[in-house]
């Protein structure tokens, strides 16, 4: 069954939602069981897409990127975490961060056991399924290898502050008010997609391992 551009649309939609709002949404029910009920309080730790989107970076930048490279690029609406209220700030920055890029892999290995479900032969075989499910391999993979970046604000960054000593870390943290501006320059300059790669296709072969499921012949 050959699918319409609305179909894909409409298909890539349920991915995409889920990753951007359980991935920020972990990080604030991440930060609640450390000692942050910041976010809680706030109404973001919640499934709910509203409460995560940014209207410049959720659409309008994705949707410039696309039609300008055929690649994708945006952010939500950060969740909001006081760091200085975990119980050992230093130490659970690290499992705060890591959660958005840990909810990213979950997603993917559940996407691909449903493409291996959804492909042909299989047990619930429908090409609207395979597609839907392809798109949330790929969007997951593509938000964990760029958040894990160790560029400060990205979740990467905080990983990476919370590992330093702390004399390395103060003036690391100094870096953050530069850090977006550094992300945009190395994707105006296509150097983001060659570091990307070769992590890309490292989560996605852990993917492939986790799950079983031939990820090379659909990506």
């Amino acid at each position: 069954m050959e699918l319409l551009s609305l179909e894909r649309i409409a298909l890539a939609a349920i991915p995409i939602i889920l990753a951007i709002t359980v991935h920020e949404a972990a990080h604030g029910y991440v930060a609640r069981m450390f000692g942050d009920g910041t976010a809680w309080m706030l109404g973001r730790v919640t499934l709910n897409p509203l409460k995560h989107i940014d209207p410049v970076g959720t659409v309008l930048v994705p949707l410039a990127t696309l039609w300008l490279g055929g690649f994708l690029f945006g952010w939500a609406k950060p969740v909001p975490v006081n760091f200085g209220n975990l119980r050992h700030p230093k130490r659970d920055m690290l499992w705060v961060a890591a959660a958005g890029p840990g909810s990213n892999f979950v997603m993917a290995v559940g996407w691909a056991l449903l493409l291996g479900l959804a492909s042909a032969g299989g047990a619930l075989q429908s090409a609207g399924l395979q597609y839907m499910s392809l798109v949330g391999v790929v969007i997951n993979v593509s938000l964990m290898v760029l958040n894990l970046l160790p560029i400060l604000p990205l979740d990467g960054g905080r990983i990476a502050l919370s590992l330093l000593p702390r004399r390395l870390a103060i003036p690391y943290s100094n870096t953050e008010r530069f850090g977006f501006m550094l992300v945009i320059l190395l994707l105006v300059t296509g150097a983001l997609g060659v570091v990307l790669g070769p992590l890309y296709r490292l989560a996605l072969a852990a993917v492939g391992a986790v799950t079983g499921v031939d990820l090379r012949s659909g990506l």
